[in-house]
Order: C-alpha cells, then structure tokens, then sequence
C-alpha cells in the first residue's frame, strides 16, 4: 500500500512540475503545492543553492538533518523529500 502511495505521490509531483514549467519559475510553482514538511525541505535546500548535480545529495542531506532534529515528520520525511526534490529538479532547468 506504501509503495502504491509513494508511486502516485512521485506521478503527481511529476505532472505538477509539468504543469508549472508553462507559466512562471517551475520549482516555486511546484513547491507551492507541497506539505509544510515538504516546504521547509524545498526552503533549506533552496538555500544551499544546490546543482542539477548534487541535488540529490543534498536533499537526501537536508532531510536526514531537519527528522533528526525534530523539525519536519520521520514518518513521512521520505515522500516529502521526494516532493521537494521534484520541485528543487524543476527549478533547476
């Protein structure tokens, strides 16, 4: 049921970020539509300024430390990561 979930979660991200390329800054647009925990990864990656390269890393990165510090959801931290990141990609083209 979790992978189902996470499947639809990524198609939806997917579309979204689709849909924002066409009018404005994709990413901003994308990450509009996130969950709190999702908007404070995609604002603390925001602010490392990552590459198309490194992205990955540093969502991965961010994530680890805003769970562990108690400030975004364990529970939920992966799905929101993979949101966020799918905004940060959008935003990076």
């Amino acid at each position: 049921m979790r992978t189902i979930m996470t499947a639809t979660l990524v198609l939806a991200m997917a579309g979204l970020a689709a849909t924002a390329r066409a009018d404005g800054p994709a990413g901003e647009t994308c990450a509009a539509g996130l969950t709190s925990d999702g908007k404070a990864i995609f604002a603390v990656v925001t602010a490392t300024n990552p590459t198309s390269e490194t992205v990955k890393s540093v969502v991965e990165y961010q994530t680890r430390a805003l769970a562990m510090d108690g400030k975004i959801g364990r529970d939920d931290a992966r799905e929101n990561a993979m949101a966020a990141g799918a905004c940060m990609k959008a935003r990076l083209q």
